[in-house]
């Protein structure tokens, strides 16, 4: 199955989208980034804490969602933003039943799919297979978000050194919120079987990869690895 993507870009969020409805999923993402910008200059903190931060019931969507996912992970709200963005801006976009959406927003992926898949893994220079490495997603494992972290790639903030957590959930912004919270862990090969299992404990979580140090740690439910 051939899929074409195509590029969209408002302010700092970079997405690459493939679906039907390209246009309605550009328009809920700048929407929604919107409702967010204007509820943080409202409640600075929201963006500032790096630890999780309540919000009222009447918060806008987005806002719930990134409060929920940082509670349970551990986290500040801002570590849910790009799998939150994504999911909410795929399910504004996607019709009925019959539509295949992907949305990868800053390297954080959601997707529906009507065939499988292959989502390549890139854990940086020092490690020679994963990069032809992917995960193998069918259909049947989604409503499905891929969403990692890396303390040494990338320009978000991470407290550790961890090169590469990806987790897989169903619920995006969990699995961004998870990932970062992952990568804060690590520092050392030793880290890696804690995160892992803490991280496993968390409600939604389905499974996690963590590469350190020229080592890899998984857990829980993955979609298979292929070439």
């Amino acid at each position: 199955m051939k899929r074409i993507f195509r590029n969209f870009i408002h302010k700092t969020t970079e997405c690459r989208i493939c679906c039907g409805h390209f246009e309605k999923a550009c328009a809920a993402l700048i929407f929604h980034r919107s409702l967010l910008e204007n509820y943080i200059a409202g409640h600075p903190q929201f963006s500032s804490s790096l630890d999780p931060v309540d919000c009222a019931a009447s918060a806008p969507e987005i806002v719930r969602r990134m409060t929920r996912a940082a509670t349970l992970a551990g986290t500040g709200p801002m570590a849910a933003v790009a799998g939150a963005l994504a999911q909410i801006a795929a399910e504004t976009a996607i019709q009925d039943m019959s539509d295949e959406i992907i949305l990868e927003n800053g390297g954080d992926i959601f997707m529906r799919l009507q065939a499988p898949a292959r989502i390549g893994i890139y854990a940086g220079k020092g490690y020679a297979q994963l990069p032809q490495l992917a995960f193998r997603v069918t259909p049947e494992e989604t409503p499905l978000a891929v969403c990692s972290s890396s303390g040494t790639m990338g320009h978000s903030f991470s407290k550790g050194r961890c090169e590469l957590a990806t987790v897989c959930s169903s619920d995006a912004a969990l699995a961004d919120a998870a990932a970062t919270q992952a990568a804060n862990m690590v520092n050392n090969t030793a880290d890696i079987q804690p995160a892992l299992e803490k991280i496993m404990a968390i409600e939604g979580v389905r499974g996690i990869l963590i590469a350190h140090g020229g080592n890899v740690g998984m857990a829980g439910k993955l979609p298979a690895l292929t070439k």
